[in-house]
């Protein structure tokens, strides 16, 4: 069944060719109990790999059930080990971080039998070979003899009709090598076994068979005694090992020898830690470049501001802005929005122009707390919330805290005092804030309105536009000299009136914006001028408001005192826009995000600058992976005995990759839900890591997916790489030499 013709073995090291064994011809059958005797280097033990499969040969032929071998390839090779050759090492080649059923129940799985088979096997060979209470007991902490029995039964497990056994009594006492002989004995009935020994003694009472080696050829074939030979052999029944046995032994590996595991999830915790830390500073700038965008209708271009207004064109009821502020990720709403994009001005009257300037915020919506000052007690008391480089509220701020400001500088206008600063934090602030009573809130909304609606005043059948300037003759102000329904206008007026005379004539003041439209109609009642101003509306000619056009508060609001018919809702984290928008909509808003409105400067730049990055990242993960791949490599080099030993024991090559591929991958998974771990402990305030923390709000779901998975490929190529190099020579010298 197993015939070698003219076979020799070489080896080639650095020029020069040794032999292993020369033109070797013999031929074993099934039954057979050989004992290859002879002093060291004679070439038993190199003629004992070539017939198991494990080392090649050079010159001549093998064959096996008449069939040809040197042609095999080293996958051919793998195929005849597993269906017919099972080794016993003089080193055991146990597994020391497995268990005496572990070790057994390894090769079973290898050559693809099912769960349920395996268990019972390996209980009744581990009870063949006097073992039952040694079961779960790590190998490492047996004697040698009891090693040997566990080779022994692991090679009994793998059913091959050839055993094969190099020295196995070579590192045992006497008493345990008589012992292991005698059991290869009794099992030699059914199969042929092989045994080389330098220790003719122990053997030659029980071998039928017995080749002399020396200097690498056969000098004596003897048969001891006449047993009943088989010449065809039987194949053993193994198969190729299934994705399940694959997936088990690769989740055992991955924590059988806790410094390993602990060593390989620090080396892909660091990637993990360092792809994401890059990636999401990438994000980060890119994020921030795209804010360098401007829009020409929305000053406040928040990233996280959601514009809305009913689909209806409706206003939006006090119960409907609860119902909003209520929403998920919702960190605030502005019921009156146009005032965020309106930069409002006071300026002190006392000869020193000290100015205050800025977009008006409700008092209830300030967050913090205050560098300077003290919170308002009284209507007309604000904050100011500046740059620190704000001279006025920097180097002057002790004086500039203490003033009286006024609107647009009128004395005879609102008035305000700074009571509370607070510096905004970043290089570059958008716009300074006010911080206002909602009062205060109230009536300045009656001007920004204004501001944002197309005012008309129709004389004598005549349309004249009217513009927010004190002092022109269509412009519209208040005072509570003027009765409801009347108005008082300049005598500058009166080239518009009929006849030159607008007394007692009657005027339309139309209001038409983006939400609505109105009508008041008004009779004048007085003209002013110079002489009479003071009495008609305490005002003089120096006055800002002087030729201006006055009417009643209550019709003043009614043109612009209005509910909200549009606002705006801020989410608390720019991830989360989206998911607030798509609510709002659900609700019976239309919504236009702003950071989607930007005109960007600069697009061609940015483009370049996104392909630097793409580039960027690319050569982080090549460096990442030869970093890594290195570290694992020596990490991994005390496994190369075990991986070589999975080959031996009848997985091929591309079985054990899978192995260690799972091994790894088992490694990075963990390691990367270890860092979402410690993300979430910073995301909930467990704990704080700056750099995590700095980054996080600019990773989304499908980034944390991309960097996983570029994490996942990582760990396939290290392990992909690391076994091209180790199984591209033989199993036996993949043992032999390190990677």
């Amino acid at each position: 069944m197993l015939k070698l013709k003219n076979v020799s073995k070489f080896y080639y090291s650095k020029g020069v060719i040794a032999a292993g064994f020369s033109r070797i011809n013999v031929e074993f059958k099934i039954g057979e109990f050989v004992a290859i005797i002879g002093e060291s280097g004679s070439g038993k033990s190199t003629l004992l790999n070539v017939i198991s499969g494990l080392d090649s040969y050079e010159e001549g032929e093998m064959y096996i059930n008449g069939e040809e071998t040197s042609h095999y390839r080293e996958s051919d090779f793998e195929e005849y080990r597993k269906k017919y050759v099972s080794n016993i090492f003089q080193n055991f080649n146990l597994v020391n971080s497995y268990t005496v059923y572990q070790n057994i129940e390894l090769v079973m799985l290898l050559n693809g039998y099912k769960r349920k088979e395996v268990k019972t096997k390996v209980l009744e060979l581990i009870d063949k070979v006097g073992l039952k209470k040694y079961k779960k007991t790590k190998v490492s902490k047996l004697s040698g003899g009891q090693k040997q029995r566990v080779a022994i039964a692991r090679a009994l497990a793998k059913e091959t009709p050839i055993i094969v056994a190099d020295e196995p009594t070579g590192n045992l006492d006497s008493k345990s090598a008589k012992d292991v002989i005698k059991l290869l004995k009794d099992i030699s009935k059914d199969k042929l076994v092989i045994v080389v020994t330098h220790n003719f003694d122990e053997i030659k009472d029980l071998a039928t068979r017995v080749i002399k080696m020396h200097d690498g050829r056969v000098i004596s074939d003897k048969e001891v005694t006449t047993t009943d030979k088989i010449d065809d052999v039987f194949e053993s029944r193994n198969k190729s090992i299934g994705l399940f046995n694959m997936f088990r032994l690769g989740i055992r590996n991955t924590f059988n020898i806790i410094p390993k595991f602990l060593l390989i999830l620090f080396v892909f915790l660091f990637i993990a830690t360092s792809l994401l830390s890059v990636y999401g500073s990438i994000q980060k700038d890119e994020y921030e470049e795209g804010k360098l965008g401007v829009n020409y209708f929305f000053n406040d271009t928040s990233d996280t501001r959601i514009v809305i207004k009913k689909k209806d064109g409706s206003t939006i009821t006090k119960d409907e802005f609860e119902k909003i502020k209520k929403i998920k990720h919702v960190d605030s709403v502005v019921e009156n929005d146009i005032m965020l994009d309106s930069s409002v001005w006071f300026e002190s009257v006392d000869g020193n122009y000290f100015s205050v300037n800025g977009k008006l915020m409700d008092i209830n919506a300030f967050d913090g707390e205050l560098d300077y000052g003290r919170m308002p007690e009284k209507e007309n008391e604000i904050i100011y919330v500046t740059d620190k480089d704000n001279y006025y509220f920097s180097d002057k701020l002790k004086e500039a805290i203490e003033k009286t400001y006024y609107y647009n500088g009128d004395k005879n206008n609102y008035s305000v005092k700074v009571v509370g600063v607070k510096y905004a934090k970043g290089t570059y602030v958008q716009m300074d804030k006010i911080y206002i009573s909602e009062k205060l809130l109230n009536n300045f909304m009656k001007d920004i309105n204004r501001e944002h609606s197309k005012v008309i005043v129709k004389n004598n059948g005549k349309n004249y536009d009217s513009y927010n300037a004190p002092g022109d003759t269509f412009d519209i102000q208040v005072s509570d000299r003027v009765s409801s329904g009347y108005a008082y206008v300049s005598e500058g007026m009166s080239y518009a009136c009929s006849e030159y005379e607008c007394k007692n004539k009657s005027i339309n003041i139309i209001v038409n914006n983006l939400y609505y439209k109105d009508k008041l109609e008004l009779t004048i009642k007085n003209v002013y001028n110079e002489k009479n101003a003071n009495s008609l509306l305490g005002i003089n000619k120096n006055s800002m408001t002087f030729g201006s056009m006055f009417i009643n508060p209550s019709d003043y609001n009614r043109l612009f005192d209005t509910d909200s018919y549009q606002a705006s809702v801020f989410s608390d984290k720019v991830n989360n826009v989206d998911e607030v928008s798509d609510k709002l909509e659900t609700l019976g808003y239309e919504t236009l995000q702003i950071r989607k409105t930007l005109d960007m400067m600069g697009t061609e730049a940015l483009k370049i600058l996104k392909i630097l990055k793409l580039v960027v990242l690319i050569v982080l993960v090549v460096t990442l992976f030869f970093i890594s791949y290195f570290v694992i490599k020596l990490i991994l080099k005390s496994r190369n005995v075990y991986y070589s030993t999975l080959r031996i024991l009848g997985a091929n090559a591309k079985h054990v990759k899978h192995i260690l591929n799972i091994e790894l991958f088992m490694d990075a998974t963990l390691a990367y839900l270890g860092y979402l771990t410690i993300t979430l402990l910073v995301k909930y305030k467990v704990i704080y890591i700056k750099f995590i923390s700095n980054i996080m709000e600019y990773l989304e779901l499908k980034d944390y997916i991309l960097m996983y998975v570029i994490l996942i490929f990582m760990s396939y190529m290290i392990g992909t790489r690391y076994a091209n190099k180790i199984f591209k020579k033989s199993a036996m010298k993949s043992y032999r030499e390190e990677v």
